[in-house]
């Protein structure tokens, strides 16, 4: 890719890129302090997330490179702070049901994009998917943030339970997919 022709959407994404190496690192730092700086961080990349493609279809900026690398940035950043999130035990016992669910449906998802892609396939995202991935990025905010002394919520529970309702839209959502891809098969 020639730098001199960074678009903004291929710019962001590569931001949110560079952010996971960052939000992997900090998870070794010591808590509570450092949960709200990872928390603050993965939604900064969330963020991008959604600029990306806003300013891609606001400034007729789309590529074949962002079309790639939008949505592996986003199984990169959700990937990685999933392990993270079992790694340190944020995520344990039957909660680690969603969080295989939702790295076994973005797999499939992926493998299903690039043989689609070289079928010249386009399958868009739905606005379900879109909502999935919403309640994701707010269930893993949560459970990042672990718990805030002193409220009443309790916020890891609040991300589980969140973690559970992405999980089963991401079972819809990757249906769809898969329904939408094997007539093509």
């Amino acid at each position: 890719m020639d730098l001199t022709q960074t678009t903004v959407p291929n710019l962001l994404t590569i931001i949110r890129i560079a952010l996971i190496p960052v939000v992997v690192i900090l998870f070794y730092f010591d808590r509570p302090l450092s949960n709200w700086i990872v928390a603050s961080i993965f939604i900064v990349a969330c963020i991008t997330d959604y600029l990306d493609g806003y300013f891609a279809r606001a400034l007729k900026q789309t590529s074949r490179f962002g079309m790639f690398l939008d949505p592996v940035a986003d199984k990169l950043l959700v990937a990685a702070t999933l392990l993270m999130l079992v790694g340190f035990g944020r995520i344990q016992g039957l909660s680690l049901i969603p969080a295989v669910v939702i790295l076994c449906r973005e797999i499939l998802v992926s493998g299903l994009r690039e043989f689609l892609a070289e079928a010249h396939v386009s399958v868009p995202v739905t606005r379900l998917a879109k909502w999935k991935t919403g309640i994701q990025m707010i269930a893993l905010t949560l459970l990042i943030i672990e718990d805030i002394p002193g409220c009443f919520l309790p916020i890891s529970a609040l991300g589980t339970l969140g973690l559970w309702v992405a999980a089963l839209l991401t079972l819809i959502t990757g249906f769809d997919y898969l329904r939408a891809g094997i007539k093509h098969m």
